[in-house]
This record gives structure tokens, C-alpha cells and sequence, in this order.
């Protein structure tokens, strides 16, 4: 099944577990939030709206916000000394789509449990944890003498 959504001005064809990137929505990381505008529901028998389904929402796990890539806009005026140079960075949020759900169902999945680090345990038969990698110690610095000026080199 799979669905086809509008968020931001933009309409995007989701099917679970897809990860997409779209504008900056509410919501914090690792939350589900729902997105009701379905344009169009795809099964066997798709359901196309008029202009929205009626009961259709998309749940989806908010996975990071973060920003775009920077946009420079230079305008230059020639022979006027006029310049202007601007930049902006779009703010994202990466969704991962959990389900695609119909008349006026709730999610029934919640978000995915972080993974854990795996930190490495010393082996059986060592008792001391790995020592750390020690630097060799630093060399002195040897005072140089100046060079002796040729002019008291000829007396």
C-alpha cells in the first residue's frame, strides 16, 4: 500500500519505512506525528480524493531535524557599485513513514527504540581494563648557538 501526501506545498509517494526529508514540521525527535492531507490511497482498488481522503493520515517517526544546504543569492548591479550577497539554509525534518492509515484509525506502532552502544568488555582473562595508548615523550629543544659573523671570522 502506499500513499501519496502534500506537506510544505510539496506532495511526496510514501510507503512504510520510507525515510524522507520535508520542510520543518512541529514535533520532537522520536515522537509520531500524523500527517492528514492524503491526496490519493494505493492499494488494489485506489481510493483517489477529492481533494483530500476523507479519514486517510500518514503516521510518521520524526527522526532528526536538522538544515539544508546553504543557497547563495547574488544580485549584482553593473557599473553601479551595487552588490548584494545573501544566504539561507532550508530547516528540515527526516521522517521516517511507520504506517499508512485509514478511516480515522489511530498508529498502533510507536517509535523504534534507540540502539544502544556496544561497548567492548575486557576478555576473560584479563582483570585490568586495556591500558591506554601512552605518547613518547616529548624531545627538549637544543639551544643553537648564532653563527659567527664573517667579519670576526677574518681578523
Amino acid at each position: 500500500m502506499f500513499a501519496v501526501i502534500k506537506t510544505g506545498g510539496r506532495q511526496y509517494r510514501v510507503v512504510p519505512d520510507d525515510v524522507l526529508e520535508i520542510g520543518k514540521i512541529a514535533g520532537d525527535v522520536g515522537t509520531i506525528v500524523q500527517l492528514g492531507e492524503v491526496l490519493l490511497l494505493g492499494a488494489d482498488t485506489p481510493v483517489l480524493g477529492a481533494p483530500t481522503v476523507a479519514g486517510a493520515s500518514v503516521a510518521a517517526e520524526v527522526l532528526q531535524h536538522k538544515r539544508g544546504p546553504k543557497v547563495i543569492a547574488f544580485k549584482k548591479r553593473r557599473r553601479k557599485n551595487s552588490r548584494r550577497k545573501r544566504g539561507y539554509r532550508d530547516e528540515i525534518t527526516v521522517l521516517r513513514i511507520t504506517e499508512i492509515l485509514a478511516d480515522n484509525a489511530k498508529p498502533s506502532i510507536g517509535p523504534r527504540p534507540k540502539k544502544e552502544k556496544i561497548v567492548a568488555a575486557p576478555a576473560e582473562g584479563d582483570d585490568e581494563a586495556p591500558a591506554a595508548k601512552k605518547k613518547a615523550p616529548a624531545r627538549k629543544t637544543v639551544a643553537r648557538k648564532a653563527p659567527a659573523k664573517k667579519a670576526a671570522a677574518r681578523k
